[in-house]
Order: C-alpha cells, then structure tokens, then sequence
C-alpha cells in the first residue's frame, strides 16, 4: 500500500496549478518552474547514456547547465520522463557525482533521483525512498577463464564495486533492506571501489581484481560490449532501486513525495514500466517493485 495515495488528488496524467507556496513547498515549486531536475550519469547503458547530437529545444525551461529530455536516454532516464510528464512539466538533468546523490543535502540543486540506487537503512538516514519501480538481482561478474564458479569460491578475494552503493554495503555485511533477508555468500572480501561501475568492469576485464558485484543489466551489457567476462550463475541478492527525494530538501517534500508514489503506483498497473523494462533490457524487472509495501519503510516526509 502507498503511503498517501490520494493526498494529492488530480489525474496521474495531467498537471494542475501550484495549490501551495513554491516558495515553501517542493510540488508547488516544481510545479510554478515548470520542470522536474533529476539525475544522469550519462556513461551507464542501459540505465543512463547521453544523447549524441541531440538538440536542446529551443522552448525548454531547462536551465543551461541542465540536460534536456532530448539529450539523455535509458531506463533511469525514461522513468523520470514518465514522472515528469505525469506532473505535466518539462524534465531536466543534472550530473554530480553518484556519492552525492546518497549523500543527500541536496540544496534543491535537483528535485528527485532515479539513479538505479536501492532501498536501504542506511541511505534511509538521509533520503526519502519512493515507491521502487524495479527489481534487479546482484550478479558477480568475472574473467570468462577464472576458476571462480560459485559465489564461496570468493571467499577472501578483491571484489570491486562502485562505492556509496548498496552492493558495496552488502559486501561489507552491513546491508539493511526492509522487507528482504539477505545472505552473506562471500566471506572476508578485500574490496575495491570506484565512483561509477564500467572502470571497475574494466578493471576486472584487466585482471587487475577478481570479481565485480553488480547489478545484472550491467554486467550483460559489459559482455554484450565485448569485454572478456561471464556472470556466476548464483546471484548474490536482489534489491528495489527507488526514487531519492532529499531529506534535507529547505522545503516540504510530503505532496512531492505523494505524488510521485502515485503516479508510480499507476504506472506500474497500467503496464507503461513494464514496457520501460522490455524496451531497455529486454525482460519484465518491474512486476515485485509495483508489489513493495512502502508502509514496511515507516517514511513520514514532512
């Protein structure tokens, strides 16, 4: 169940007037810019990849160190389109570092993130958890001739992972996801961060680590490039990634926050983030994200 769902009111697929002060009130700001400011990373098909040669519109509201619809694509990317479009404004992105997402504190630099970054205790200290709009399994990723097979036979050796993730939290055993038991299936790992996943896939590639935790679109699209590599069967775990809204935000997320729950509801009921997920990644990763009890996260924005 949503927290909230009708607090808002109106039709998931049109706009209405700021029914508070954008001054005081994230919606209503939104709302009276006319845009919605997200994030991109640009360099993470087939969540997020930039546009070559694209055209800003010569209309957008986007400002001019922000991306416009037409410049960025993938699965992150559509999803915030289709929230944007529901809220009737124009999406935006920006492009800081991933670690500044998970750190919240935000400034009102951006409204929301959908980064591919999932639920956890730990980033729930600093961010507000939409409800998920998809399901993704962990894989390990290693050298297609490396002796490693199953997810033990790691046990003691570098593991890279992107850092400020949750699979880097999962590897260091402090993971929490409300909802989901997990298993520790390598013990004593030395691990390897870096900011963003393909220079670890790289790194890997190299030989220069032994196994790369990621999730599983990733590492198809990594092998699907060409890179020498192959997935162990057994996953590690699966989590929920979410939209980010800043606890931190000056001002008050609660109607935001609402909002974008219900048009995500929506969306996953009528079918369009399935079709999101068939288009980028060639399978249905969306079906348990629309099932998630956002009630089990306890979330009171204000």
């Amino acid at each position: 169940m949503l927290i909230g769902l009708a607090a808002c009111g109106g039709n998931p697929g049109g706009s209405s007037p700021p029914s508070a002060d954008p001054a005081s009130d994230k919606l209503a700001q939104i709302q009276a810019r006319g845009t919605l400011v997200g994030y991109a990373e640009l360099d993470y098909p087939p969540q997020s990849i930039r546009v070559e040669g694209a055209a800003r519109p010569t209309d957008t509201k986007c400002l001019a160190n922000q991306l416009t619809g037409p410049e960025a694509t993938g699965f992150d990317i559509e999803t915030h389109k289709l929230i944007a479009t529901d809220l009737g404004v124009e999406p935006c992105f920006v492009s800081p570092q991933f670690s500044e997402i998970t750190a919240g504190s935000w400034g009102d630099r951006w409204d929301i993130a959908y980064a591919s970054g999932a639920i956890n205790a730990n980033r729930m200290e600093v961010l507000w958890m939409t409800q998920p709009y998809y399901y993704i399994p962990q894989v390990f990723l290693v050298g297609d001739d490396s002796p490693y097979h199953v997810p033990a036979d790691l046990n003691g050796k570098t593991i890279g992972t992107c850092t400020s993730c949750t699979v880097e939290a999962y590897l260091q055993g402090t993971l929490i996801i409300p909802g989901v038991e997990l298993d520790q299936k390598v013990e004593d790992p030395v691990l390897a961060g870096y900011e963003t996943e393909f220079p670890g896939i790289d790194a890997l590639a190299a030989g220069d680590i032994d196994a790369f935790l990621v999730a599983e679109p990733v590492a198809m699209e990594a092998i699907a490039e060409g890179r020498p590599l192959r997935i162990l069967e057994e996953s590690a775990f699966s989590m929920y990634p979410s939209g980010f809204v800043d606890k931190g935000s000056g001002l008050s997320v609660r109607a935001f926050f609402e909002r974008v729950n219900e048009i995500m509801e929506v969306a996953h009921a009528d079918g369009r983030m399935k079709a999101l997920s068939m288009e980028w990644f060639g399978t249905d990763y969306t079906n348990s994200a629309g099932e998630f009890d956002l009630e089990l996260l306890e979330q009171d924005p204000e």
